[in-house]
């Protein structure tokens, strides 16, 4: 059940109350820099197994 302009602008409406019109640009910039970390976090996973590839020991 897809979300109409009405239901937005309502829970729009509720964020402002519950967190203030002042608190919202903070609150986006500090999600949108969480973001960036877990994506730069998640490159550098991707870079970690290709460097260290454990040695095989030959019997």
């Amino acid at each position: 059940m897809p979300l109409g302009p009405t239901e937005l602008l309502i829970i729009l409406l509720i964020v402002v109350l519950l967190f203030g019109a002042r608190k919202l640009p903070e609150l986006a910039r500090g999600l949108g820099q969480s973001a960036k970390e877990f994506r730069k976090g998640l490159s550098e996973e991707d870079k970690k197994p290709e460097e260290s590839k454990p040695e095989q020991k030959q019997s």
